[in-house]
């Protein structure tokens, strides 16, 4: 990811968030035995760096080591270095965390590009991608990322509907040691199933609360991965899944609070997601009436 990290470690520093004055935050970046090992020097300044060396390809461990080594109260998980972070993540991340005692944080995930990357064909590659970038002014305003994405598969149900998977993933350390944090028999290349597992048990712990940051997300660069390149198809990892937890996926039923405020590049996007929600209402009262009820 030597052509994404940088871009995705500029979204999360300090001068690009917004919000956290007189706030201490730390970015822990864990390379995962890239060929060629990953410099400091493409970072901001404020990182801190660690390798593994030998690596399994699965990133659970390395996952693993990043919250290890987190020296903060509220502890944030993007298992993925090219994912962009809009510049209000951290700080609505921070203050809905104080909802309540047992609160976990995610925000909705996106891509870049016109549809998902795995449906996006040959037309669109990194060199369309750098072009979609520069032309945004995503570095003056981080919000403009929503101006040129679209929702990813995870969350393909929209902001009010269960998101199979948490790209951007903030709880206390208290609740990451009561996880154990990632399953690392969850050991295909990508890791498989291994985040949704994460956010799955997430959800199920005793008396959480989900918090949804709607105006806020991660949103993912193309970079040739092993779900969004179709590497591995879900048929492979989620017989992985099946076979660590006896049964089959499906995504957390917890109903998320909403919170934050909503830019305005990313009204579309909340107008989509009533369209999506509205078409599940509608099918639902379908199916629940009968021949007797239409007459």
């Amino acid at each position: 990811m030597a052509r994404e990290l940088p871009r995705t470690l500029r979204s999360l520093a300090p001068d690009h968030q917004r919000g956290l004055d007189g706030v201490d935050h730390e970015v822990v970046v864990v390379d995962n035995g890239s060929p060629v090992p990953l410099e400091p020097s493409v970072g901001q300044g404020h990182e801190r760096w660690t390798r593994l060396d030998p690596a399994p390809p699965s990133p659970a461990r390395a996952a693993n080591a990043g919250i290890g080594r987190a020296r903060g109260a509220l502890i944030g998980l993007v298992v993925d270095g090219a994912r962009l972070a809009s510049p209000g993540l951290l700080a609505a991340a921070l203050t809905a965390s104080r909802l309540g005692d047992r609160v976990i944080v995610t925000a909705p995930a996106y891509h870049l590009g016109a549809t998902t990357q795995m449906d996006a064909g040959e037309g669109y590659d990194r060199d369309e991608e750098d072009r979609l970038l520069a032309a945004s002014g995503w570095e003056e305003d981080g919000y403009e990322l929503f101006s040129i994405s679209t929702l990813a598969a995870s969350s393909g149900r929209g902001w009010f509907g269960p998101m199979g998977e948490s790209s951007s993933l903030f709880m206390s350390r208290a609740l990451w040691d009561e996880l154990g944090g990632l399953d690392e028999r969850f050991d295909l290349p990508g890791g498989g199933l291994v985040n949704h597992d994460l956010y799955r048990r997430a959800c199920a712990a005793p008396g959480v609360h989900l918090v949804l940051l709607a105006g806020e997300g991660t949103f993912h660069q193309f970079h040739g991965g092993a779900a969004t390149s179709r590497r591995f198809g879900w048929d492979e990892m989620h017989a992985q899944y099946e076979a660590i937890r006896g049964g089959p996926y499906r995504p957390p039923g917890n109903r998320a609070s909403l919170y934050g405020a909503i830019p305005d590049q990313a009204v579309r996007h909340a107008a989509r997601s009533a369209e999506l929600a509205l078409a599940r209402q509608r099918k639902a009262e379908g199916a629940a009436s009968t021949p007797a009820d239409r007459g």
